[in-house]
């Protein structure tokens, strides 16, 4: 028996010694099929659309079917020696090399009809051509130390870029590299500017540049367009952001934080560069004890960056988790409306991991009631569910103001100053549908325009809204009834 074993493992390995593996692992005795000579192109670059391929060589015959990582591909025979070969976009949607080859009618292992294979290459797509709009400072006095220099545009390439990211380069008889100072969004950028630079008074061109695609011709990348730094004897003016960064900080000095239930978290309105934003700080109070005092911007776009124009007045669920927070911003969601609304931002503070930071805008109305308001002074239910709110009304005179009151007042829509709003979000109710609802109107209070409007304040069951009017302060539950003008429908829904 054992002789026969082995007997058996040499016929075994003749076998093998003969027989070579395609590409999908079946054995066989060499391909049988036709030959490929060319690809004809040879590369594409991700993100294209379909294309033609045409495949040069040998031995095609009527049924050869063009193969793409082993999947068929629309193939139309030309001749013995030519065939073209739709490859869908999908295909090429991703950089990679893929396989090609040709399968021909066979039979069998002996006859396996398969080609050789040809590489395709499809090259990651062009890095794009960044683009600055702002540049702050734009101005030094000769002779300066070092400082931070910040440029926001479009299409700057993060670090962690395979190209290695984006460079900020100082251009005058000689370009020089700046080093970046922390990380880059894809709209701002910010670096250093020796004081070597600006010894002596001139001017230089500082651009943004990216870098191609590294080892693809589709490369891309390349110089901005240059802003001018200038190096001066005297005093720099004043910049238009230095001016709104001092309008900023005027404003945030008025501003109050808001507070968690157990004191950690807090919410609060700052300056950073030349617009209010809003932050909030995890103080680590009764937290555990690897916990690390950090804090976060929460007045940010989706990429990070932060928003372009005032966010403020802060108002926190008693978790810490939601932060509603009003803002002129138009970059914190997609289609943002124009001037100030009240945004929702869910931290994930306390949520499972899978939760992912957002923002919502809540000062949202189907029914067209927000429209021409801009919305103010914000305040969280403590669940986060529920944010009451004050639309505003653009000022008109007394006369103008009667008018415009009576006669949106009998289309349903904004009639007055100032209406309180509540945006159920929804959050952790079930068969439960977004819904702002309007359960305030003061029309006209002409004779207090000169006045800082009142925000709302809700209770923490979001059951309760106050409102500070002009002359006194009126406490809205759901049980109270009210004028014909106006309709109470502060949200108490199943839950």
């Amino acid at each position: 028996m054992k002789g026969s074993w082995t007997a058996l493992a040499v016929a075994f390995s003749a076998i093998f010694s003969v027989a070579s593996c395609n590409d999908y692992g079946n054995t066989f005795q060499g391909n049988t099929g036709a030959v490929i000579s060319s690809l004809s192109p040879t590369n594409a670059t991700a993100g294209g659309g379909d294309f033609t391929l045409t495949v040069t060589g040998a031995g095609f015959v009527q049924k050869t079917v063009v193969h793409w990582n082993g999947q068929n591909l629309a193939t139309t025979v030309v001749n013995s020696a030519s065939l073209t070969a739709v490859v869908p976009a999908a295909d090429t949607a991703k950089a990679g090399i893929f396989f090609v080859n040709t399968v021909s009618p066979h039979s069998g292992s002996q006859n396996n009809g398969l080609s050789n294979v040809v590489n395709f290459t499809v090259f990651p797509p062009p890095n794009p051509q960044a683009t600055i709009s702002k540049m702050t400072p734009s101005c030094a006095v000769a002779g300066s130390s070092s400082f931070p220099i910040t440029i926001v545009g479009t299409n700057f390439l993060p670090a962690s870029d395979p190209s290695g990211g984006s460079l900020v380069h100082w251009n005058t008889a000689t370009q020089t590299t700046l080093p970046i100072v922390g990380s880059i969004s894809s709209t701002q950028i910010q670096a250093t500017v020796s004081a070597m630079l600006v010894a002596t008074p001139g001017t230089a061109n500082v651009t943004v540049s990216n870098p191609p695609v590294p080892n693809s011709p589709a490369g891309g990348g390349g110089p901005s367009n240059a802003l001018l730094f200038t190096v001066q004897t005297t005093a720099c003016p004043a910049s238009a952001s230095a001016t709104a960064t001092a309008q900023a900080q005027i404003t945030v000095a008025e501003e109050t934080p808001a507070v968690s239930h157990d004191g950690r978290y807090i919410a609060y309105t700052a300056t950073q560069e030349n617009h209010a934003q809003v932050f909030l700080r995890d103080t680590c109070e009764a937290a555990a004890g690897d916990c690390k005092q950090r804090t976060i911007l929460l007045s940010a776009a989706e990429d990070g960056a932060a928003a372009n124009d005032d966010s403020r007045s802060p108002s926190m669920s008693s978790d810490g988790r939601f932060v509603a927070f009003s803002s002129a911003a138009t970059n914190l969601v997609a289609e943002a409306p124009p001037g100030r609304q009240i945004y929702l931002r869910d931290t994930c503070l306390g949520a499972a991991a899978s939760c992912t930071p957002s923002t919502q805008l809540i000062s949202a109305d189907p029914n067209g009631a927000l429209v021409g308001t801009e919305s103010i002074l914000p305040s969280v239910s403590a669940s986060g569910r529920f944010v009451v709110f004050l639309a505003v009304t653009p000022s008109h005179s007394a006369s103008q103001a009667k008018a415009q009151a009576s006669a949106q007042a009998s289309k349903g829509l904004n009639s007055g100053y100032r209406q309180v709003f509540v945006r159920d979000t929804c959050f952790d109710a079930a068969n439960c549908m977004p819904s702002t609802t309007r359960i305030s109107l003061q029309p006209g209070d002409a004779s207090s325009t000169d006045e800082k409007p009142a925000g709302p304040a809700i209770s923490g069951a979001a059951k309760h809204v106050a409102l500070a009017g002009a002359r006194n302060s009126t406490l809205y539950t759901r049980s109270v009834a009210v004028d014909d003008g106006v309709f109470l429908a502060l949200t108490n829904k199943p839950q």
